[in-house]
């Protein structure tokens, strides 16, 4: 069994256009709490991974602040930490996950090609692949499959499950069935999946953990539990700080602004 938190999309440094620049600059400070949160989690959990599906970071513009703060965040982690870059924050030359120093327990997966590592200690093999553009025609997982043996293996990956093309990594669900991995950790879609199955093959967005607007409501926040042969214990864990509601709000025989503000 391993235990993980799988988490993708926090998007960290995201412009908030639409807010004043201190407002923007405040929603931009907490993005490194919640960073914290989660890494808080993670020892909480007694987490053997964590298992980043990419955008972390939410486009080219990354502040010092923010990479420092991950660095020595991960840093202190007992867990191993795997990042699979995807459309917003693809792995390129000079980017932004090249201008720090990781610690070790740290694997950035680089390569759009997938990447293996082997982990001898938890008897388990831990796959991912990077985008190293804003956009991805191919299909990541198309003729892949893992050895039929007894160690565990897991996929880290950014991508779109769809039934037809996409430009952000499309994945057949046909071809995670065909994968034999025992977990595979998606991340893209802001909305958390709760965890599928395909073929023998367990798969799962969490969503994204904070919402930044009113196109991504109500609670978020991340997947934790135990992964093992065959099974995947996994409960979502509300990580947000803020949460974005849409009520409607009855105004009929009584004044319209008091109605709202009680609302």
């Amino acid at each position: 069994m391993l235990k993980i938190i799988h988490a993708a999309d926090l998007h960290l440094d995201s412009a908030f256009g639409a807010l004043g620049v201190e407002k923007a600059r405040e929603r931009r400070r907490e993005g490194r709490f919640l960073v914290e949160r989660l890494a808080e989690l993670t020892r909480r959990e007694g987490a053997d991974a964590l298992l980043l599906s990419g955008d972390l970071f939410d486009g080219r513009e990354v502040y010092p602040e923010t990479l420092e703060c991950l660095r020595e965040t991960f840093a202190a982690l007992d867990a191993k930490v795997f990042i699979a870059p995807g459309n917003h924050d693809p792995y390129r030359s000079g980017g932004a996950y090249e201008r720090i120093k990781w610690s070790h327990n740290v694997h950035i997966f680089k390569s759009s090609t997938i990447e293996t590592v082997e982990w001898a200690e938890k008897n388990a093999v831990i796959y991912g692949a990077a985008f190293t553009a804003g956009e991805r025609t191919d299909r990541p997982l198309a003729g892949f499959s893992v050895p039929q043996d007894d160690r565990l293996h897991v996929m880290v990956l950014h991508g779109d499950v769809t039934g037809g093309e996409s430009h952000y990594g499309a994945i057949h669900p046909g071809e995670i069935a065909a994968t034999g991995l025992d977990y595979l950790a998606l991340g893209h879609i802001h909305q958390q999946s709760a965890v599928q199955k395909a073929g023998q093959t367990h798969w799962a967005y969490p969503g994204c953990p904070e919402g930044r607007g009113f196109d991504e409501l109500g609670e978020k926040g991340v997947l934790a539990g135990e992964i093992g042969k065959g099974s995947a214990e996994l409960r979502f864990v509300p990580l947000a700080r803020r949460k974005y509601e849409i009520l409607t709000v009855d105004v009929t025989d009584r004044d319209a602004e008091e109605a709202v503000r009680q609302a």
